[in-house]
């Protein structure tokens, strides 16, 4: 049932509270600082029952699409349901009450989930040392840049160039730039993928790395990944691979065999933590043993006492994180590794893979599909078919809203006009993958009998079609209660 829902500040009534104190007092600490004490009565805020909190948070909760609810085929981003077991052990009393500034010695239980997950990750990458700090994909990619030009420069070389496929991850360029290097684009073949040839014809010695995501942002497997490594390498550069889609290799191939130098995992795409929502995320960064003396610190160590923190030596970075990083999703990590192990890693990427290939044979004939290159773990359509109707991606993308499935991701990569990027994930069944393509099938004939019908979508959500080009650039970021009005 749609209710409606008035925002927190338009409920409750004056003097109502959700939770008597009892004659407690609630006074300031005597040594909190004047100017960090309010010096108001908290005019406006809202006043509310117990029960009016719960009912308004519990609605806005079901007007949600969620992984948890729906379908949620988001293409690169990877937002499959994560087991809710490893909830619960994240939330271990031994864990979740940790203080981060406890003494190594009190905390060897956690030090021992940190020390497995670093040699969990490194069996899965096929490289020799890790870092768990960043605490995302993006932080992850700016540490292992960092890295390469903390290696370029320790030798002495000024290299001011990173070289980026059309088809890489969106954020590369601007970790390199970041960095302080200049980008230079890598054209793709017809197929969709790196040409070796290509990547040796760009390459000389004022190139410090090549940034490459395999399987690409297409879908699209590298296959001439170890030639084009090896075209990087002749000219004295490294190769960094973007982990972001490591859904389609983990247990089956190993970048680090592949002659990938740096990669970072993303933990919250990959390893069993709720993506989206701003966080939280983990992007540790492996890298070969020749690169392990850059890494951040402090480093985890095993000496006669247990595990302890070694300080970064004089090449590091320095430290990218406070303390060593997410915990939390870590220890989910850990749990999603042990839990399966090596054959059921593998399973999942041949079940993701599988998905994928199986929702592109049964979509394209009636959507376009930009490029016949066999697809990994996810699959990329475009709107070309339907241009004679008027009918766009963001029709599509609505219209689904209105079947009960969240929307793939759409207009991304960027290579592809229109595009439609489906990831399934290993975690959907047959019976789901049947329904979301009977959904696509509904719209592709709804475009032609009843255009209108889509390009007014949604009609069954609780609001109808938003103005999102309006709500970019005119973001309603704050209430004022004194007003009782937004304020931009």
């Amino acid at each position: 049932m749609l209710l409606d829902e008035p925002l927190i500040f338009e409920r409750g009534a004056p003097g109502r509270v959700g939770w008597d104190p009892g004659g407690i007092a609630l006074e300031p600490a005597a040594d909190l600082p004047q100017e960090l004490q309010r010096d108001d009565d908290l005019a406006g805020i809202p006043e509310l029952s117990e029960l009016e909190v719960l009912r308004h948070y519990l609605r806005l909760s079901q007007w949600n699409y969620a992984a948890a609810t729906t379908f949620y085929p988001l293409g690169s981003c990877t937002m499959k349901y994560n087991p809710v077991v490893h909830e619960e052990i994240a939330r271990l009393p031994g864990f979740a009450r940790l203080h981060p500034l406890v003494p190594p010695a009190l905390a060897q239980g956690a030090l021992e989930v940190l020390a497995a997950l670093e040699q969990a990750l490194l069996a899965i990458s096929g490289l020799e040392a890790v870092t768990l700090q960043p605490a995302a994909g993006a932080q992850g990619e700016l540490t292992g840049m960092l890295v390469v030009r903390a290696y370029h420069a320790d030798r002495g070389q000024r290299r001011g160039r990173v070289l980026i496929p059309a088809s890489a991850h969106g954020t590369n360029p601007a970790s390199s730039a970041f960095c302080g290097y200049a980008v230079t684009e890598v054209p793709t073949t017809a197929r969709g993928l790196l040409d070796a040839t290509t990547v040796a014809d760009t390459m000389d010695e004022s190139v410090a790395a090549l940034m490459v995501t395999n399987p690409n942002t297409l879908g699209l497997f590298e296959e001439d990944i170890e030639r084009v490594t090896e075209a990087v390498h002749a000219r004295g550069g490294l190769v960094y691979m973007d982990g972001a889609n490591l859904n389609a290799l983990m247990g089956v191939a190993r970048p680090g065999d592949m002659g990938v130098d740096v990669m970072q995992f993303n933990l919250h795409k990959t390893f069993s933590t709720p993506h989206g929502g701003g966080g939280p995320g983990a992007g540790p960064v492996a890298v070969r043993a020749s690169l392990a003396e850059y890494l951040p610190g402090p480093r985890l160590v095993r000496g006669a006492e247990g595990w302890s923190w070694e300080e970064a030596g004089p090449k590091s970075v320095g430290r990218v994180r406070s303390f060593f990083g997410n915990f939390g999703v870590l220890l989910r990590a850990l749990a999603y590794i042990e839990r399966l192990g090596g054959p059921g890693l593998e399973q999942v990427t041949r079940l993701a893979i599988l998905n994928a290939a199986y929702l592109r044979a049964r979509l394209q004939e009636r959507f376009h599909l930009p490029y016949d290159t066999p697809c990994m773990h996810e699959c990329v359509f475009s709107d070309r078919t339907l241009a004679d109707t008027g009918v766009t991606t963001l029709d599509v993308a609505k219209r689904l809203l209105d079947y009960g499935f969240y929307a793939p991701t759409i207009y991304f990569p960027l290579v592809v006009k229109g595009a439609l990027m489906i990831e399934p994930t290993e975690t959907e069944t047959k019976e789901t993958l049947d329904a979301f393509v009977a959904a696509m099938v509904a719209i592709a004939d709804e475009a032609r009998a009843e255009p209108e019908q889509l390009r007014r979508a949604p009609h069954a959500t609780r609001w109808a079609r938003l103005d999102e080009t309006r709500a970019a650039r005119h973001p309603v970021l704050r209430w004022r209660p004194t007003g009782g009005s937004a304020e931009a």
